[in-house]
């Protein structure tokens, strides 16, 4: 899934808990669809997932893990029929290997508050297939809404040269474009900013964020 100059920028809808959503999204044209475990508002069961997955139309959706152990990602997957893993949380290289090695496609987390932050980045880079950059807010594992700074965001692009870099973090249909416009992510993933409360999504807010990326991504 390396990042490839020109391609257009996918987008990732993230905390579903409805199928409708999910055929939603699906149908507005996302890439990626996302299942949070981890916990908050928008976590879900197994069984819900597996409801997410089916209404997603072929679209992939990704199960987001906060301290569940190798083995329960696993078992997840299987039973929910989910095509990765998104981990947050201490996860070290060694886990997103073995979920590498077991068929799923995992997408390690790197969360910013200090430009400290950012030397992570080059470890998250190995047995990952993107890394997912967002702000860290205190006592929120993701869906906050807050968003990175640009400039940050920058910095996190240029030190992900050759991989694929996933935007997060309060993008929303009217700050999605610009953002797009001065990162060049491989993909961006949004939850709380296409929500009408939390775990709940709007089709408009999601077809217009759809449109706002695609106005602002580069030419094939």
């Amino acid at each position: 899934m390396a990042g490839s100059a020109g391609a257009a920028v996918r987008v990732k809808i993230c905390g579903l808990t409805r199928p409708e959503d999910a055929a939603a999204a699906a149908a507005a044209g996302a890439a990626w669809l996302g299942v949070v475990f981890a916990g908050g508002p928008r976590r879900i069961t197994t069984s819900a997932a597996a409801e997410v997955r089916a209404a997603a139309d072929g679209v992939p959706v990704l199960g987001v893990y906060g301290s569940q152990s190798v083995e329960e990602i696993l078992q997840v997957s299987q039973a929910a029929g989910l095509t990765g893993a998104q981990l947050h949380g201490p996860y070290p290289r060694a886990a997103a290997a073995r979920l590498r090695a077991a068929g799923l496609v995992v997408w390690r987390v790197v969360r910013i508050a200090l430009p400290g932050d950012l030397d992570a980045l080059s470890e998250a880079a190995l047995d990952g297939d993107a890394v997912l950059v967002e702000p860290r807010v205190a006592h929120a594992a993701g869906g906050s809404g807050v968003s990175l700074d640009l400039a940050v965001a920058r910095e996190a692009r240029n030190r992900l040269a050759g991989a694929t870099m996933v935007l997060a973090g309060g993008l929303a249909p009217a700050t999605v474009g610009p953002a797009v416009a001065l990162v060049r992510p491989e993909v961006v993933d949004v939850s709380s900013g296409v929500e009408r409360q939390p775990g709940i999504k709007d089709p408009d807010k999601i077809l217009r964020f759809l449109e706002a990326v695609c106005g602002h991504s580069p030419i094939i």
